[in-house]
């Protein structure tokens, strides 16, 4: 019995490996796809990742390559992560695809609209870090520069640092997500997240500064925007906390006089 239930275990777990590789296949073709999509025109997807950046640049100046192969590779670079970041939903939903068998119903119902607005708020903190925090952060320190410095970024620096800030707005703005979770597994409770609204609107600031250039803008446009989004996180918590709250109690059974 004891030979039969390790093989069983056995089996079990070779089909769970099987079906990993299936979704890490899938996942990986699609970030494939679109790269070889994206790959002729990899000169003007870097153009439009350094836009911000030269829209500020003083007149006369452009950005530099200070390595032998930084004018093939970093453009190379460039198309690769564009790639995985537009094959996002379709790598969520193979993990989704994986761990969903395992989920009762209840959770799966929870899971697919967490999962899509995890998306929605990745893409949304990458979207503003590229609208609002490059122009603003780019004009002050290119107006910063010493008179008789000239301000010439290489491209492969430059890529490097833009690709952290996206992470970080984009890990920034799932603030919500993490918020539900916390009331929803039971290890947070919405009382004591609200009670907990200075040390969180502290660590934003310190985050802010860490992760963040050394200027006063980019700081406050990180820390800002995850504070209000930990308020939404609370919010979206107690509508879910009232809302599961009369499910119970419509499904309670009513007792006759």
């Amino acid at each position: 019995m004891t030979q039969q239930t390790e093989d069983l275990k056995e089996e079990s777990l070779v089909s769970h490996l099987i079906e990993l590789r299936s979704r890490l296949i899938k996942a990986g073709s699609a970030v494939l796809v679109l790269f070889m999509c994206l790959a002729p025109f990899a000169d003007f997807v870097f153009s439009q990742i350094a836009m911000p950046l030269m829209r500020q640049l003083p007149e006369g100046s452009t950005m530099i390559a200070t390595q032998v192969a930084s004018p093939f590779l970093t453009p190379f670079k460039t198309t690769i992560f564009a790639a995985f970041f537009l094959a996002m939903p379709v790598v969520l939903f193979q993990m989704w695809s994986f761990t969903a068998p395992g989920l009762y119903e209840n959770e799966r119902k929870f899971a697919i609209p967490l999962m899509v607005s995890s998306v929605l708020l990745f893409y949304s903190g990458a979207l503003f870090a590229y609208w609002v925090v490059f122009p603003l952060m780019f004009g002050f320190f290119t107006s910063a520069a010493p008179e008789g410095v000239s301000v010439m970024t290489d491209i492969s620096s430059y890529l490097d640092f833009v690709l952290v800030l996206f992470f970080a707005f984009g890990m920034a703005f799932e603030v919500p997500i993490a918020t539900v979770m916390l009331v929803w597994s039971g290890l947070a409770s919405v009382e004591r997240l609200a009670a907990s609204r200075a040390y969180v609107l502290l660590g934003a600031f310190t985050a802010g500064m860490l992760i963040t250039p050394p200027d006063v803008i980019s700081q406050t446009l990180l820390a800002v925007p995850v504070y209000l989004l930990y308020e939404c996180g609370i919010l979206l918590s107690r509508l879910l906390i009232k809302k599961n709250k009369e499910e119970k109690e419509t499904d309670e059974p009513s007792i006759n006089p």
